[in-house]
């Protein structure tokens, strides 16, 4: 991981995490309305996060989804990829190693990620070409290496606060997957062509 990578991480997340509370409820329902706007097919299968380390939510956004659309939550799959499980409020949930919960479901209840119409993604950063700064981890590049080879659903959407856009370029590795658009409190931004 480069310096400027690690610097930038560390910046972002603890300025999410010094938010106030009324400001992310405000956030909460602005991103919920940047991410309402984007057309899904009717029975859509869409994946949120579990909000975690002053990370943006999506809790708004689910609750008023249509209700024929499957909404699911990332689980950690031994082979460190994501799997996706449905999920809706008040069903079991348990942490993972890293302390987010997970629903708890059985193995063969768990969606491969080319399963999916939309994701919205959890980042720390991201610039004006829709390249996202993640936690460094890997899981959703990892998931989503398939999108290397051919453009393929699921379509990729970052969420954060408006504040998360650095105002240069960011460094990419080969291995990272670009987001097709990110959403944030405030606006949406496409990739560009």
């Amino acid at each position: 991981m480069s310096g400027r990578r690690a610097t930038l991480r560390r910046l972002m997340r603890e300025r999410r995490r010094e938010m106030p509370p009324p400001a992310r409820i405000g956030a909460a329902d602005g991103l919920a309305g940047q991410l309402l706007a984007l057309p899904l097919p009717p029975g859509a299968r869409v994946a949120g996060y579990w909000a975690a380390d002053g990370e943006i939510a999506l809790h708004a956004w689910q609750l008023r989804l249509p209700r024929e659309t499957t909404y699911c939550l990332p689980v950690l799959h031994g082979d460190g990829r994501l799997r996706f499980a449905p999920w809706r409020p008040g069903e079991a949930v348990a942490p993972n190693r890293f302390g987010i919960p997970e629903p708890v479901v059985e193995t063969g209840e768990l969606l491969d990620p080319e399963a999916l119409d939309l994701v919205v993604v959890p980042l720390v950063g991201f610039d004006v070409r829709c390249h996202r700064l993640g936690m460094g981890g890997g899981w959703y590049d990892r998931s989503f290496a398939f999108r290397h080879l051919q453009p393929a659903p699921p379509r990729l959407v970052g969420a954060a606060f408006a504040f998360q856009q650095v105002d240069d370029e960011l460094p990419s590795e080969d291995w990272d997957v670009q987001l097709d658009a990110i959403c944030t409190d405030q606006s949406t931004l496409f990739r560009p062509a």
